[in-house]
């Protein structure tokens, strides 16, 4: 972190400090520490940015994360996959799998944009407040969303987002992705998300494009989410692909119109 305290420095630092921070947890006066910005190389050659905080807000970040997950996780929705326990990947890619060969083969791909820098603090913190009474975490959940963020020496505000590299993050995304699931199972939608990556699977290209306006609506009006419109569109088993995996026909006689998983060629590299 900005403070350049190793991990194998924690134990004695808390040994000293912990009674101290915990009271200024308690009072409200705790001073949240700014996140270190660090650029790390993604497979299509661009950059994602990680935050990394002190290994003391670590702590107390993994601290709420335990304290907030039993109260949030039996409000999420099944098809939803991502950062949960007993839930994996490959469930979604099964369950993806499941909805294209039971007849579900036109696609809804939604690749929302920047998701982790595009959350809004207000929408999120609305969400949480409705089941979180506690004005000590609430206070100081909010200033682990405002810490400023350290890039190339400079010392940026943040008003919206949730840094990937957050032991919150993973859980913050699945609170604030949940009105979208939610909003899905109302509909009867048969769909699959694992964390921002989600897809919606329909019967025709008319009913696609219906609901592929509809949710990218609810998107922009209820959470403020922008979509990737170059990356996002209607898709058919064969040009569509699923947290790495691709689909091919089966050939067996009696399977007409069933597919199976590859991997995506990417993925042998």
């Amino acid at each position: 972190g900005v403070d350049k305290v190793h991990i194998n420095e924690l134990k004695s630092t808390l040994q000293c400090y912990a009674k101290q921070y915990i009271s200024q947890i308690e009072r409200k006066t705790y001073q949240v520490s700014p996140i270190l910005g660090v650029e790390i190389p993604k497979s299509n050659g661009k950059k994602r940015l990680l935050g990394i905080p002190t290994v003391v807000d670590r702590v107390f970040q993994q601290a709420l994360h335990q304290v907030l997950q039993p109260i949030f996780e039996p409000c999420f929705q099944r098809h939803s996959y991502g950062f949960r326990p007993q839930r994996n990947a490959h469930q979604a890619i099964a369950q993806s799998l499941l909805n294209v060969n039971s007849g579900f083969q036109h696609i809804v791909d939604i690749d929302l944009k920047s998701f982790f820098d595009e959350v809004e603090h207000y929408i999120l913190l609305e969400l949480i407040d409705k089941k979180v009474k506690c004005k000590a975490t609430m206070r100081l959940l909010r200033s682990f969303l405002r810490a400023p963020i350290l890039i190339n020496g400079k010392l940026q505000k943040r008003r919206k987002g949730v840094p990937q590299g957050s032991p919150l993050s993973p859980l913050l995304s699945n609170i604030l992705l949940n009105e979208l699931d939610k909003e899905l199972e109302k509909r009867g939608h048969r769909y699959v998300r694992y964390a921002d990556d989600f897809s919606i699977y329909v019967q025709s290209k008319m009913a696609a494009k219906r609901v592929g306006n509809s949710i990218y609506k609810f998107l922009r009006d209820k959470l403020h989410l922008p979509i990737n419109r170059a990356k996002s569109g209607v898709r058919k088993p064969l040009d569509f692909q699923v947290l790495g995996y691709g689909f091919v026909p089966r050939y067996k006689k009696g399977e007409k119109g069933k597919y199976q998983l590859v991997v995506k060629a990417s993925k042998w590299v």
